[in-house]
């Protein structure tokens, strides 16, 4: 081997007026939901560990480090090469941006752009350096989020990947605390900097630590813990069949996929406690259990009741069989639509992360199917209806700000029969201050409550896919609900009723930006093919309204002919006491009745009276 070098780098040390390379056949960033959850809470946790009110800002030189891993380079050709470590450093830079966004132009901002970009001749260098992902990272350096329908699959997981981080960004991180997180990130996070002089030496090295010598994972040591306290030779054997088994069926599902099954089974099982949320304090049961759960179990094997060898082989070849297989089975119905189980989907769509304990923690394995099947749909219809309120009355959805709360409600349902279970989740509901009828009398230029707008991105689609869904279901046509919410060719995309042409309705409207407010308010909205808006999305209206009558139901509904040819929509606009009417013309009122009529349709998809429902 030639020169090989490493060195601990902070993160302003890495990225400070750098730029690196990569090759085209290692270009695809591919991090999903689940690795930006993790690395943010992992932050956000470590930070929280340090941080002080009363500190002032140079106190953060004296806080903790964190170690964010090591990377692998190749430098030849006066170039930089990132051999491993593309994900991590794009997740940062996206992290980094959305933290120069949401610092404005205060006056005690924390520089972040020489971290993101060096500019040379007028002209922004990223510093991952993709040619392609360049007019995408400008659109969301300006805070812009672009249209990425044609764009490769590197560039549509940037930008879905940076509207993630910018919605689960802990609330916590304040205005006021937010320059104390950016000085401890650039300063206090660090990673590993390996480097080689050529290709070759950096591929050996990263094969070296991927492949060879590798440290068992925390499953490995908790397989090994439980399998050596039995002592039945033929127990062993059949338990080890059971693991074996089970893991490989979890990792078919995905990457970490048996590691994340155990913790969901643990920590819905036998986590008793949760560290608060302030400076100095420990890890308790549920934080130690996403992180070292093969430790937890070596040290609370008598309380979660393993005291011999029967009792590791019944937890293995019982209890673990149980909760990973019915794991697999959530897992499953959350990413596909299943008959019977559509409220784990439904759930699923508000991108939620602490779903999985909590519907396991009301399991035990005595119960029938189709009593776990009653209890699965009863907690998803009440996590359901707690996230549609939520997200309307603009309240935060973070691991971060509801780890807490879910993880009461999880002790509180642990192993509850089918009525206790109904009877406690609905007394939760009960208990929420949120509902969609105009919580402590919001309004904003007249609209009622019902908040969500164009720019609630996560969820005005889910809104508008379950609007559009239950109302054809009630009037006797079938669900399209998993079509209205997937993606890829011939996908449905949030559309407005009014074309972006303020001159349009001067005769209303003082200045663009009163227009623009309410042209962006639900009421405005509908979920249409993407084909449709290239087609008909700049007409007026009522040259759009004769195109609408082809669409379905929500969009149909506009026009007159809806009422005489659909008699299952009017049947359940009667029943349901939703005054639908058809609208020639379409002006502000119009945008403010029909936010009302979604508002009802809201209180009908998302009432608590469906727990009661058998």
């Amino acid at each position: 081997m030639r020169e090989i070098s490493g060195q601990a780098r902070t993160v302003r040390e890495l990225l400070k007026d750098q730029r690196y390379s990569v090759d085209y056949y290692q270009r695809e960033y591919r991090w999903q939901l689940k690795q930006v959850t993790a690395l943010l809470d992992d932050l956000v946790n470590q930070f929280f560990e340090y941080f002080s009110p009363t500190d002032e800002r140079s106190d953060v030189q004296k806080y903790g480090h964190y170690f964010l891993g090591s990377i692998v380079l190749s430098k030849h050709q006066n170039e930089t090469y990132i051999v491993d470590g593309q994900q991590r450093l794009t997740t940062l830079t996206l992290l980094l941006i959305m933290l120069n966004n949401r610092q404005g132009d205060r006056p005690d901002k924390v520089k972040l752009d020489d971290m993101i970009y060096s500019e040379k001749y007028g002209k922004k260098n990223f510093n991952i350096a993709v040619p392609e992902r360049t007019p995408f990272m400008e659109s969301i350096f300006k805070n812009e989020i672009p249209d990425t329908s044609t764009a490769s699959e590197s560039a549509q997981t940037i930008v879905a990947r940076y509207q993630d981080i910018d919605d689960l960004f802990s609330e916590e991180i304040t205005d006021a605390v937010l320059p104390f997180f950016c000085d401890w990130l650039i300063d206090n996070v660090n990673l590993v900097e390996i480097t080689a002089s050529s290709d070759e030496d950096a591929y050996t090295i990263f094969e070296t630590m991927n492949d060879r010598g590798l440290s068992l994972t925390p499953l490995d040591m908790l397989k090994g813990y439980l399998l050596s306290k039995i002592n039945d030779s033929d127990k062993r054997t059949q338990a080890a069949k059971v693991w074996r088994d089970t893991t490989e069926s979890l990792r078919r599902l995905g990457k970490e996929e048996d590691s994340d099954a155990i913790k969901a089974w643990l920590r819905s099982r036998y986590a008793n406690t949760v560290r608060e949320r302030k400076k100095g304090s420990e890890n308790a049961d549920f934080e130690r259990i996403g992180s070292e759960f093969h430790r937890w179990v070596n040290e609370n094997s008598e309380t979660i009741g393993l005291r011999n060898s029967e009792d590791y082989f019944q937890f293995i070849f019982k209890d673990l069989k149980f909760y990973t297989s019915q794991y697999e089975r959530i897992r499953k119905a959350s990413e596909t639509y299943t008959e019977g189980l559509e409220s784990l989907y439904h759930v699923a769509c508000f991108n939620f992360t602490l779903q999985y304990p909590l519907m396991l923690a009301t399991l035990s394995p005595e119960d029938t199917q189709e009593t776990v099947d009653e209890k699965l749909n009863l907690v998803c219809k009440f996590l359901d209806i707690l996230l549609a309120r939520r997200a309307v009355n603009y309240l935060s959805m973070t691991f971060a700000s509801m780890s807490y709360a879910m993880f009461l409600v999880m002790k509180d349902i642990r192993q509850k029969s089918s009525e206790e279970l109904r009877s406690t989740l609905y007394k939760k509901l009960e208990e929420q201050d949120c509902n969609f009828d105009g919580t402590k009398d919001r309004t904003r230029n007249g609209f009622s409550v019902f908040g969500l707008n164009m720019w609630s991105k996560r969820y005005i689609k889910v809104f508008l896919a379950r609007m559009t869904d239950y109302l054809e279901v009630q009037s006797n046509q079938a669900s399209l609900f998993a079509s209205y919410m997937a993606d890829g060719k011939g996908r449905y995309e949030v559309e407005h009723i009014w074309a972006n042409h303020y001159e349009r309705h001067t005769d209303e409207f003082s200045n663009p930006a009163d227009f623009s407010e309410i042209r962006n308010r639900i009421g405005d909205l509908l979920l249409l093919p993407k084909t449709f808006n290239a087609s008909y999305g700049d007409l007026p209206y009522e040259d759009k309204l004769p195109h609408y009558f082809g669409q379905n139901l929500l969009a149909k509904s506009l026009h007159q002919n809806c009422y005489t040819l659909h008699p299952g929509f009017r049947d359940f606009s009667e029943r349901a006491g939703i005054e639908f009417r058809p609208h020639s013309h379409f002006l502000k009122a119009d945008i403010q009745e029909r936010q009302e009529i979604y508002r009802k349709l809201a209180d009908e998809i998302w009432n608590q009276n469906a727990l009661n429902a058998r």
